[in-house]
C-alpha cells in the first residue's frame, strides 16, 4: 500500500491562466504551512514539480521529512498561447475552443499547449514510477492543480469533465491511496 499526500501549491494571486510560467508562491501564511506540515505524515518522501511555486511549497512543509528530486513531469497543464493571459481575453479571441477545452476536456487543446489526456498521461507516468519505486511508503507529491485532478479522476473513475468539478485549493492536501491494482480516495482538497 502506498499512500499519496497530493498538495497544492501556495497562492500566486494570479488573475491569469497560469502553467508552465514559473511564478511564485506567496508563503506568507505561516499558520497554514505550519498546519499543512503538522498534518502530513513525518517519515514520508516529499517531491514536488520543478516550478518554483511548488519547489518552494515542498521546502516549507518538508521539516525533517526526506526530498525526492524535483520531477518536471509533475508540472501544471502547458496553456501554450493562453499562458498568463484572462480567461475573458481567451474566450473573446476563441470562444468555441474556449468552451470546448473547459466542456469536454480530452483531446482538445489550447494552441500550442498539451490537451488534459497528455497531462494525464505525463502524470500518470510519474506517478507510477513514485509507486514502484517506493511502494509501501508515504508520498508527499507538491503540485498543481491540474495535476491533483488528474489523480482523482483516475482513482475514482471520472470523466475528465466530472474531475474538474472538484474544488483543489492552495495549500490543499488531497489522499489517495494505492493497494496493488485499487485505487482508493480519502478526503479531497482537505485543508488542515
Amino acid at each position: 500500500m502506498t499512500r499519496l499526500h497530493l498538495v497544492r501549491h501556495g497562492p500566486t494571486h494570479a488573475k491569469t491562466m497560469v502553467g508552465w510560467s514559473d511564478i511564485p508562491a506567496d508563503l506568507s501564511d505561516h499558520a497554514a504551512i505550519a498546519r499543512l506540515h503538522d498534518h502530513l505524515p513525518a517519515k514520508a518522501l516529499v517531491i514536488s514539480s520543478d516550478l518554483s511555486r511548488a519547489a518552494d511549497t515542498a521546502t516549507a512543509i518538508q521539516g525533517k521529512r526526506q526530498r525526492l528530486p524535483h520531477h518536471r513531469d509533475l508540472r501544471e497543464i502547458h496553456f501554450g498561447t493562453w499562458e498568463l493571459r484572462g480567461f475573458k481575453e481567451i474566450e473573446a479571441e476563441d470562444p468555441e475552443l474556449t468552451f470546448a477545452y473547459w466542456d469536454n476536456p480530452g483531446d482538445v487543446r489550447p494552441p500550442s499547449g498539451e490537451s488534459w489526456n497528455e497531462v494525464r498521461c505525463r502524470v500518470d507516468a510519474v506517478i507510477d514510477q513514485l509507486i514502484a519505486g517506493h511502494s509501501g511508503r508515504d508520498l508527499i507529491v507538491v503540485a498543481h492543480f491540474g495535476v491533483i485532478l488528474t489523480q482523482v479522476q483516475r482513482a475514482l473513475g471520472l470523466t475528465a469533465f466530472e474531475a474538474f468539478s472538484h474544488r483543489i485549493d492552495n495549500l490543499s492536501v488531497t489522499d489517495i491511496t494505492h493497494r496493488g491494482d485499487r485505487w482508493s480516495v480519502g478526503r479531497i482538497n482537505h485543508c488542515p
